[in-house]
């Protein structure tokens, strides 16, 4: 009987309450009978229901106030636990519109008399359900309750194999179950997921999707594979999520070369889609523990359609010391048509030694042969500027090489107790030393900590001078001589910081930005080789011809591509150049001019334009054939004859003649380019191309580094192919979510 009154209650919104106690009165009937006129079919139940109440039943309805807002019936048997003082008899399940929170899915609102009570459906736990208590009880009691948890285990098991991830916001609906999740379409939402985790069951686990998550963080981050064998991180995971089964360490491995196959075809299909051409820098690494071991880092830069300069990392392969530059070179050949791109390379970038300019000329020879290259390769072969930059501050460290342990010694003789830094502090105050800056020791493998370090020093010459007169222990003090030489080059050290910082940490670092910076170190270096101290005359002669071995190769790219700034375009080469080459300038300006123009040629001939042009000259010269009245066809022909003769200007002509372009703090050359390219639809197609060319290939983090970049010694024990797919990733992933 209880069953057939309970399916079409719940139909028509009332809650009843029924317990083994006597009708205590009549207003339980009444209330019955005050919804009858909106349910007229109960009536018959109703009657039905009478018996009961002779049976020692008690039947207890509570209408609600209009049929618009009744509420499903629920027979809840209120389970009497001991322990608990309030007595339930009395006690109804309250439902209301107004209980918004996700907590209420698991518990039942009761009230008797003006007590609400919260039960857990699970448990059957009684917990404070006023309005003024909140929820955050209630939550907690979620989280710790054991036979929820066991609830939700259980159904997860049998939806796992046929349930995909349920978390909309994370996962395109259509996604393929397969599919590895993108680090860089998760979106985190920290309230989203504290209602998610007191509704979890609503979730359903991917083993798969969390499996290459592992593998993404580990490539992300860099951590080593061997972490999932952790003792630690295996305990962590097992109670983070009971259902997750652990990898080994031979299968994340699996999973991370996976994510590299499907990264690699994303980059694949980029390369291929380029509007214009690739250029690529080779940068050689060594490992953290064997150093003998070298690696070859292969990365390609680029100007993407969005007038974005961007970089991708092609290939990281170990390369064996012993092979010789023939090897080498073949090596870079094979890589560049396994992506492809052997048509589309523009310039490679090296270090500046004489084996990258062996490596360097045999790939531009092979490449020339099949005539992929403009001007003949003549901007091909650039090195990197920073590079150059380091070795001119090495040679000048080399020439205090018997200074700076004197410098080291006497700061490790101050800073080792606090009474030899007090005499100091004493000797520079009588010195009237107002330096503001600290004392200490340098990183000889970053040589800007090394400037750093005589900087300061210098600053306290006098305090040094003064301590070595009232000190007997303190004798590595330098010679007057030295210090004053050690000021003359840390000067040196000086300019060399300020341009590779502008070269390393601008926000717009396109080729156009170092033709003016090693302009100046050029300017440089000729007015240090006339100093009279010919100890600094021979330093300055050593890094002069350094500078000019890299000026003879690069410095026509360098100019062209300053050039294509509408800042400057030629006023900047006719500005420089006489200083540099005094009575010869007229000649390497006409040079400059002609390799700009020879450039612009070839891209006209190989634009689309220019066969949409040569169309339209055909459509010119033959329309007499569709139609034999068209008087006016030799009016078209005198058209196209006299613009030829007039010789309409070209978009270099155009662009060369217009006014300069203010020059700010805030210019961004791509961004000027992508606003004019309809303008000068050719000329933007080199520009392109040009402001792509990496003048360096050090990284702002490695700028100052007088060694090789290192392999992680978490990664270096590693499988070679291991290696390559880890640093590959890593570099596409970290791009993605950067951009």
């Amino acid at each position: 009987m209880l069953s057939l009154l309970s399916s079409p209650l719940r139909a028509f919104s009332l809650r009843f309450t029924i317990k083994n106690q006597s009708l205590h009165n009549q207003k339980s009937i009444a209330s019955l009978l005050h919804v009858l006129p909106y349910t007229p079919s109960l009536f018959p139940l109703f009657l039905l229901a009478l018996p009961f109440s002779r049976r020692g039943t008690k039947l207890t309805a509570v209408p609600s106030p209009s049929p618009a807002k009744l509420c499903p019936v629920q027979f809840t048997p209120l389970l009497e636990r001991q322990g608990d003082v309030m007595d339930m008899s009395e006690a109804v399940i309250v439902k209301s519109s107004r209980l918004k929170s996700v907590v209420w899915n698991d518990f039942d609102r009761i009230k008797k008399g003006d007590t609400f009570v919260a039960v857990c459906r699970h448990c059957k736990k009684k917990l404070s359900g006023s309005s003024t208590s909140g929820t955050s009880h209630l939550r907690n009691h979620l989280i710790r309750c054991q036979r929820r948890s066991n609830q939700f285990i259980s159904s997860s098991r049998e939806k796992r194999k046929e349930a995909t991830l349920a978390i909309t916001n994370y996962v395109d609906p259509g996604q393929k179950k397969d599919d590895v999740l993108n680090l860089v379409n998760i979106g985190f939402n920290p309230e989203k997921l504290k209602e998610e985790t007191s509704n979890t069951l609503s979730y359903n686990f991917d083993q798969r999707r969390s499996r290459f998550d592992l593998a993404r963080m580990i490539i992300l981050h860099g951590y080593p594979l061997a972490m999932v064998e952790h003792v630690g991180f295996r305990v962590f995971v097992k109670n983070l999520h009971p259902l997750f089964e652990l990898v080994t360490c031979n299968k994340v491995e699996t999973d991370c070369l996976e994510i590299y196959a499907k990264e690699k075809q994303k980059v694949n299909e980029l390369l291929d889609k380029l509007p214009g051409k690739v250029s690529l820098s080779a940068d050689m690494w060594t490992a953290s523990d064997h150093q003998e071991s070298a690696y070859l880092c292969l990365t390609a830069h680029y100007i993407d359609e969005s007038w974005q300069l961007n970089k991708k990392v092609l290939n990281f392969m170990f390369v064996d010391p012993s092979h010789t530059e023939d090897l080498h070179s073949e090596t870079i050949m094979t890589c560049l048509m396994d992506w492809d791109i052997d048509r589309k390379l523009f310039s490679m970038t090296f270090d500046c030694s004489s084996t990258s300019d062996y490596i360097s000329l045999r790939i531009r020879d092979r490449l020339s042969q099949n005539r992929f290259l403009y001007c003949n390769g003549q901007l091909f072969d650039v090195s990197c500027a920073v590079d150059l930059l380091n070795l001119m501050a090495q040679d000048a460290l080399e020439a205090l090489c018997s200074i700076l342990p004197k410098i080291r010694d006497s700061i490790q003789y101050i800073k080792q107790s606090r009474e030899v830094q007090a005499k100091f502090n004493d000797m520079a105050e009588q010195g009237k030393v107002e330096s503001q800056k600290v004392l200490s020791l340098d990183n000889p493998a970053q040589w800007n900590s090394t400037y750093a370090m005589l900087g300061a020093a210098m600053e306290y010459r006098e305090a040094f001078s003064r301590l070595q007169e009232s000190d007997v222990g303190y004798t590595a003090c330098p010679t007057e001589e030295e210090w004053s030489r050690s000021c003359t080059i840390t000067g040196f050290l000086k300019f060399f910081f300020e341009v590779t910082n502008v070269l390393t940490k601008s926000n717009f670092p396109t080729a156009n930005i170092f033709f003016p910076e090693l302009c100046d170190v050029h300017l440089q270096l000729m007015e240090w080789f006339k100093n009279s101290d010919d100890y600094i005359k021979a330093l300055a002669f050593k890094m002069r011809t350094k500078f000019e071995e890299y000026w003879d190769k690069c410095g026509l790219a360098l100019a062209v591509s300053a050039i294509l700034d509408p800042r400057f375009k030629m006023k900047l080469v006719e500005y420089y150049y006489p200083q540099i080459y005094g009575a010869v300038a007229l000649q390497r300006i006409d040079d400059v001019m002609n390799c700009v123009k020879a450039l612009y040629n070839e891209h006209m001939i190989c634009s689309p334009l220019a066969s949409m042009d040569e169309g339209l000259a055909w459509q010119v010269g033959s329309s007499s054939g569709k139609d034999g009245r068209d008087r006016l066809m030799g009016f078209d022909k005198f058209l196209h004859e006299a613009s030829e003769s007039e010789g309409s200007k070209s978009d270099l002509e155009k662009y060369l003649e217009e006014p300069l372009f203010p020059r700010n703090a805030e210019f961004n050359v791509l961004n000027w380019w992508k606003v004019h390219s309809p303008r000068y639809p050719i000329l933007s197609i080199m520009a392109r191309n040009v402001l792509g060319i990496p003048m360096s290939k050090v990284a702002s983090d490695c700028a100052f580094r007088t060694g090789r970049r290192v392999v992680d010694r978490e990664w270096s024990s590693l499988k070679p192919a291991t290696i390559e797919a880890l640093v590959c990733s890593q570099d596409w992933i970290r791009s993605e979510l950067e951009s």
